[in-house]
């Protein structure tokens, strides 16, 4: 029987540092921190001096958080009180204590629902996803993962909602029924985490797709994604993870003295910093090369020394497959007895992950915490209503107390007061309508735009004498749309547009619409900008280097690329909005017209410009000249490719444009909540 390991999920968490740095960093702030006084400055140097000794010490990570933790109540910091239990639960997490992380991450869930703090929300529900996932219960494990793609999708967190599309990935993955959806996510997280540089969303990224080749057979692409992934991860402690996974691939291909190496130095590793999990993970590795090599003996040692970790972390998945593995090997030594009684264990723990009754005990779990939550609330409850009891009884006898004429001035500034509240309600419900109906309004039209229509109820166009127009277009599309369902279509062109969307944001410029496959966009509207030809062409150049990249993956896949041409022209434009209903930012005029032209006469991949826009660029980009196009109205208009950015006077540091933050993370454990 061919024994699979658990994906590779919840790598220890992103960011991991030299060993020597973090000491310096430890002494430092042990120093600082003695000399400090109770405030928020104190909690949160307290925390970061907690993630110091989590890869090393996860003790020491929890004596400091739950220092912070005391120090924050007692300040009333209640951001610091979320943030110290959510490391508390990290320590227990290393450990493999997955109870005592589920009881510390829910509280951190509760404090941060209580500040309506969405981004951390969302981190908080996927950490606890991934618990669930630890323990075996894949549908939990789901259904947390989702909840915090929806957070993450509403309020526009890039980082969140690519972080939440890889954990589910990584669920999905799990089961071969489901290897299609795992790799629908992958393939969008992985162009993602290259683009943003990130060596941590890299590493994660690539070893589940490399993960997912192996799966599927295809042994050529799965060394080459985990060979990506273990350079990605060097000198971090998510190494073990590739180790693990090249060492498998060995032993499946019988290159067993590659495959002992590769797991011995993950065994290692994982032992020196005492994580238990990825010490199972080697050990099941190692036990499975001697399986294959019929070195019983050796395979029997590897499987008793992963038996006892993995009982004591609770670790589902892995005690399976250790089950699995002694029974076999017993079998194989012709001990009958021990083969049967591990037999029988297997039968008991398959059980426990796959069927009903597991779902019920983790529900359970939920539900005991549920019911302390709401038996303190009802206890709360309870001595408010004995006060407001007394509030009666005193009332009761201060009114027979009072004169008539008293009580009748009381009882009209009560309904005075009541009408000035009843009026406050109703202001702050249509003040919120309000912000409300300003955020849908500024999503579809430009703020000065918006401002004049709701002054005057109409806009006036304006004349533009120098904006830059560009046009994109998918070659090909309606042949490739013809292969994809309408779903797939829109989901497909959704991931591409929000791309093109956050670009053309980080350079200020301003979406016009989209026509199908084809996007529009110019600068220098609503707003003059002198350098709208400059920023224009960067963001052109960065929309081809997206495309680039995930076309890289679609070919790893097996899919067709997909091929852009851009076009972009330089000239006068009206802008405006016109009609009464669907309100739409529009422009219009000859320049719309010719940029329209640049991009169908280009070609897929270059960035074709007209001589004007060329005129306004060229001391920043190398262009080519390629020819002429005749223009109806217009003549004779040259043509350019630009290559490649020549001196571009956005590159001076006070020009920068900060870029919406695409950096993505495999199955995330996130220690880095503020």
């Amino acid at each position: 029987m061919k024994m699979k390991y658990c994906i590779w999920l919840l790598p220890l968490l992103v960011f991991s540092q030299c060993c020597w740095a973090q000491e310096d960093d430890t002494d430092s702030l042990k120093s600082v921190i003695s000399s400090l006084p109770e405030n928020d400055n104190k909690v949160n140097l307290l925390l970061r001096l907690s993630k110091n000794f989590l890869n090393d010490d996860p003790n020491h990570t929890i004596e400091y958080a739950k220092e912070a933790m005391d120090l924050a109540t007692k300040i009333n910091f209640e951001k610091g009180i979320a943030l110290a239990l959510k490391d508390i639960g990290l320590g227990y997490y290393v450990q493999g204590k997955y109870l005592e992380t589920l009881e510390y991450w829910q509280k951190s869930l509760q404090t941060f629902d209580k500040m309506n703090d969405s981004a951390n929300i969302a981190r908080l529900l996927s950490n606890i996803g991934a618990v669930y996932f630890n323990n075996g219960d894949d549908s939990k494990a789901l259904e947390y993962h989702l909840k915090s793609l929806r957070v993450a999708e509403k309020i526009m967190d890039t980082l969140r909602i690519v972080t939440a599309m890889n954990n589910i990935g990584v669920v999905y993955m799990n089961k071969s029924a489901t290897h299609g959806k795992a790799m629908q996510y992958f393939l969008k997280a992985v162009p993602l985490s290259e683009l943003s540089g990130d060596k941590p969303a890299i590493g994660t990224s690539t070893v589940n797709l490399g993960e997912l080749y192996f799966d599927s057979g295809d042994h050529e692409k799965a060394l080459f994604y985990f060979q990506k992934s273990l350079e990605a991860y060097k000198n971090s402690v998510n190494i073990t993870y590739s180790l693990n996974s090249i060492g498998k691939l060995y032993t499946s291909q019988g290159n067993y003295k590659l495959a002992k190496e590769f797991h011995e130095r993950a065994l290692g590793i994982a032992t020196k910093l005492s994580a238990r999990q990825d010490m199972v993970i080697s050990l099941l590795g190692l036990a499975g090369m001697y399986m294959k090599q019929e070195n019983y003996t050796a395979a029997l040692s590897s499987y008793k020394q992963a038996e006892p970790i993995a009982k004591e972390i609770n670790a589902g998945h892995e005690l399976k497959n250790t089950y699995e593995g002694l029974a076999l090997t017993y079998s194989k030594l012709s001990d009958y007895s021990h083969a049967y009684n591990y037999q029988t264990l297997l039968t008991g723990i398959k059980d426990t992950l796959y069927n009903v009754e597991s779902d019920k005990k983790m529900l359970g779990l939920q539900f005991d915490f549920e019911i302390q939550k709401k038996e303190g609330q009802i206890t709360l409850l309870q001595k408010d209503k004995d006060l407001q009891e007394l509030n009666i009884k005193r009332e009761k006898l201060t009114k027979n107390a009072l004169l008539a004429g008293f009580g009748l001035i009381l009882i009209i500034a009560f309904i005075l007061l009541r009408n000035y509240r009843s009026k406050v309600k109703v202001n702050k419900i249509l003040d919120q309508q309000n912000a409300e109906i300003q955020h849908l309004i500024l999503n579809v039209l430009p703020a000065e735009v918006a401002d004049e229509l709701q002054k005057n109820g109409h806009a006036t166009p304006k004349y533009y004498e120098s904006v830059s127009v560009m046009f994109t277009d998918i070659v090909g599309f309606t042949k490739i749309a013809d292969t994809l369902s309408a779903q797939e279509v829109v989901a497909e062109l959704n991931d591409v547009f929000i791309a093109f969307d956050q670009i053309i944001e980080k350079y200020d410029l301003e979406k016009i619409k989209t026509i199908g496959d084809s996007y529009m966009c110019a600068g220098g509207i609503p707003r003059n900008d002198e350098l709208h030809a400059v920023k224009i062409v960067r963001a052109a150049l960065d929309i081809r280097e997206y495309m680039a990249i995930t076309n890289e993956a679609r070919k790893a896949a097996g899919a067709s690329p997909w091929e852009l041409r851009i076009g972009i022209h330089s000239g006068p434009v009206v802008a405006g909005v016109v009609g009464k209903n669907k309100y739409a930012y529009d422009i219009w005029g000859s320049t719309v017209n010719i940029a329209s032209r640049m991009e169908s006469n280009g070609q897929p991949g270059q960035i074709n410009i007209s001589a004007s826009a060329y005129e306004l660029v060229k001391e920043n980009y190398d262009c080519t000249h390629r020819g002429k196009i005749f223009a109806k109205n217009v003549g004779e208009i040259d043509m350019y490719f630009v290559k490649e950015k020549q001196n571009s006077i956005l590159e001076n540091p006070q020009e920068i444009f900060d870029f919406v933050n695409l950096k993505n993370e495999k199955h995330i454990i996130d220690r880095h909540l503020s």
